[in-house]
């Protein structure tokens, strides 16, 4: 009998480490080549993780709700050939994402593999002493609630850093993460004297308000429902985007510039041509397409909208992807990504949008698939919404809404001069990050945005 050894994939390029959720074979099982096993969860997505061969379950490794590291062995599968052992993920074999690229010479000595076997005593760290690896993760006592890869755990215990430090280094990974980069710069700006050491504190460090306080948590001790009332547990996806909700709200200054557009011309287009857009390209035509390729257009006007932000550095994005708020059955949101979207016609629009919402609800979209957005759009319309002020993904400084479209008396301006007529109007709100983006910018976009819409071609081909 061979032994297979199935391995946590890596599920995106800044994915460290991923939560087993359910085991759906036990040991002892059979399994056959692409069957799922198990149920993983990252911070991104829900992932179903099939066998790579046919074969028995002979161990399993961890258990549920068990963070596992990406390239770890999790189980074992007995297969009929020679033995030997065999790889069956793909991930350890790729090029490592830039938080698993190989250290620098100074940091090279530690590896997570020795950190593990010099653990150091469990108990909580004060701000002004230097951390381990083990006790930044998550979970562990004393644990900062930020995330840390491993790597970045590993530099940290042996370049001496202190959980004060840590905490103050400023993140450019997804969700403002610290990734290897940060904390190698943080490092040389240390040793040139540019940063100021971190006062001692004798207490433990207080955790950060994206957390729960004391005031909304109490350690162990359970939530009692008064009269007439129910306690829910917040499942994990919305633990998830309560947590990216408060950070993004303390990161960003949010200002929201509105603007209201007659979208009439765009509205009778669809109302006429919807059925011919079915029977040609066999997609709906919904008004989150044509909202889309309004958007990209007044990007590539207005390209300091397409930007992010690391420490005190702007990054602007050459490539436009514009993520899509969906929600989901459940009625937690979700966020998938259209990469290039400025590439896409109407009519390709339209099949991305359709199969990423179709895909959002059934739970089926990769971790690629749910990252790497430049800008946002949400379609408040769609729930009878006439507008709204949306908070911003991180790391992106701009969100679009797009309210209802409803029947309103506008003026009209005629060669004969200005009218009232009942025409279809809708307001457009743009959330952006006041730290780069002025009024001047973000109210000149959201207009441009507007301006598109208005001049849509009622007579345009499908």
């Amino acid at each position: 009998m061979a032994k297979v050894d199935l391995i946590m994939p890596k599920m995106g390029e800044s994915i460290m480490e991923a939560t087993i959720l359910k085991w759906l074979k036990k040991e002892g099982d059979s399994v056959e080549m692409d069957e799922t096993i198990l149920e993983i969860a990252t911070d991104k997505v829900d992932s179903e993780i099939p066998s790579p061969v046919d074969g028995v379950i002979s161990k399993i490794l961890f258990p549920e709700d068990e963070v596992v590291e990406i390239g770890k062995v999790i189980a074992h599968i007995e297969t009929e050939g020679e033995e030997g052992d065999v790889q069956s993920s793909p991930a350890v074999a790729e090029p490592a994402p830039e938080d698993q690229a190989a250290p620098s010479a100074e940091a090279a000595e530690s590896s997570p593999e020795k950190e593990k076997d010099e653990k150091p005593d469990p108990s909580p760290q004060t701000a002004s002493q230097p951390v381990s690896e083990e006790e930044l993760r998550p979970g562990s006592v004393g644990a900062s609630k930020k995330f840390y890869s491993p790597l970045v755990r590993s530099i940290a215990s042996k370049e001496g850093v202190t959980a004060a430090e840590l905490e103050a280094i400023s993140g450019s990974g997804m969700s403002g993460r610290v990734t290897k980069n940060d904390i190698l710069n943080y490092l040389e700006q240390r040793a040139a004297g540019k940063v100021a050491a971190p006062a001692a504190h004798s207490q433990p460090q207080t955790q950060p308000q994206t957390q729960p306080t004391a005031e909304t948590k109490q350690t162990g001790a359970p939530v009692s429902a008064g009269p007439n009332e129910e306690v829910i547990e917040m499942d994990r996806m919305r633990k998830m985007i309560a947590h990216h909700m408060v950070e993004s709200k303390q990161t960003s200054p949010h200002v929201t510039s509105f603007v209201e557009a007659d979208v009439t011309n765009l509205f009778t287009w669809r109302s006429k041509n919807k059925d011919a857009f079915m029977k040609k390209y066999g997609e709906k035509i919904t008004f989150t397409p044509i909202f889309m390729e309004a958007v990209c257009k007044a990007i590539r006007d207005f390209p300091m909208i397409n930007i992010s932000v690391k420490g005190e550095h702007i990054i602007k994005k050459n490539d436009i992807h514009i993520g899509m708020a969906t929600a989901l059955p459940n009625g937690n949101l979700i966020v998938p990504v259209i990469k290039n979207a400025d590439r896409y016609n109407l009519a390709g629009l339209a099949a991305a949008v359709n199969d990423l919402a179709k895909r959002a609800r059934e739970n089926k979209l990769g971790p690629d698939e749910i990252q790497g957005g430049t800008f946002s759009l949400t379609n408040v319309g769609t729930f009878g919404n006439v507008m709204g002020t949306p908070i911003i993904p991180q790391p992106q400084v701009a969100i679009l809404a797009t309210g209802a479209i409803r029947k309103k008396p506008a003026v009209v301006e005629t060669e004969y001069g200005d009218v009232i007529a009942i025409r279809q109007m809708m307001y457009l709100s743009l959330s952006y990050d006041h730290r780069v983006v002025d009024g001047f910018l973000g109210g000149s976009y959201v207009r441009k945005v507007a301006d598109y819409l208005e001049a849509f071609d009622p007579d345009r081909e499908i």
